[in-house]
């Protein structure tokens, strides 16, 4: 289930990405919050439901001021991936990427539920 090269990183490591990030990012604040809830966040509902929140430009952007690779530090799919209502109607699909790419429309979206 998950992408071979994925290490789940303790939470000691995760606070470290994110002191790292804080103490060298020079930028828009607002940029720097996100990329540090996107790490977090990711921990629990994976890199593909994070891959239909945000486009892949802005992923990129995150993971450059974070120094890591998303695919690399979140499972494919967390333990909380439901929550996404994106992700629930995604896995649905035959091909995850149409999706991802626009493709296939109204499959992306921010939204968490309980």
């Amino acid at each position: 289930m998950n992408h071979a090269g994925y290490r789940k990183l303790s939470a000691k490591e995760l606070t470290e990405k994110a002191d790292d990030a804080i103490i060298n990012f020079k930028g828009h604040a607002g940029e720097l919050e996100k990329a540090i809830g996107m790490m977090f966040l990711g921990r629990y509902i994976g890199w593909k439901p994070i891959l239909l929140i945000h486009d892949k430009k802005t992923i990129r952007k995150y993971e450059k001021i974070l120094g890591i690779d998303v695919r690399e530090v979140m499972p494919d799919i967390g333990p909380k991936a439901e929550k996404s209502g994106a992700w629930r109607v995604t896995k649905g699909l035959s091909n995850f990427w149409q999706a991802v790419k626009g493709e296939k429309p109204g499959y992306r979206s921010p939204e968490l539920k309980a």
